[in-house]
């Protein structure tokens, strides 16, 4: 074998890894409800900001904490910014999905996003989507990662 198949082989190589390292993956996804009151702090009392552990909290409506929330474990090595997390919902009685879009930029590393449908964005703390669909969008649109529930993929 000569160096320069060998450099190139090398190059090949090299630029293999740094692509498969720059993958996302969507570890899991928790869906549930949560009242506001799960999100309270002690520091809140004190007047600090809410405290989010580390983790990115979205919301479609920024004000209101009540709501039904998809905690969602991401595992990648470059950060993501210019992103959008795209929810999609299907509930009983009606099988247009509902979509919400929220901008996001996410740091290297792994990272615990919270994407909140709340206020009146969430019908109430009794109700469940029949299926749903998380998904990360790139600035451009394309998807970069997605999970979705069983009943998501039913006709």
């Amino acid at each position: 074998m000569t160096r320069r198949t060998l450099s190139v082989l090398l190059v090949m190589f090299f630029l293999g890894a740094a692509a498969s390292g720059s993958a996302v993956e969507l570890v899991r996804v928790w869906p549930g409800y949560r009242s506001a009151a799960s999100f309270e702090s002690i520091g809140e009392y004190f007047g600090r900001e809410e405290f989010t552990g580390g983790r990115l909290v979205l919301r479609t409506q920024p004000d209101d904490r009540d709501g039904y929330y998809f905690l969602t474990r991401i595992k990648k090595t470059d950060a993501i910014l210019n992103a959008t997390a795209h929810v999609q919902l299907i509930f009983e009685g009606n099988s247009t999905a509902r979509s919400y879009r929220l901008p996001v930029d996410i740091p290297a590393g792994q990272t615990v996003l919270n994407i909140g449908i709340t206020g009146k964005d969430w019908p109430g703390a009794s109700v469940k989507p029949i299926a749903w669909r998380v998904a990360l969008l790139r600035a451009d649109g394309t998807e970069l990662v997605s999970a979705q529930s069983f009943l998501w993929a039913q006709p």
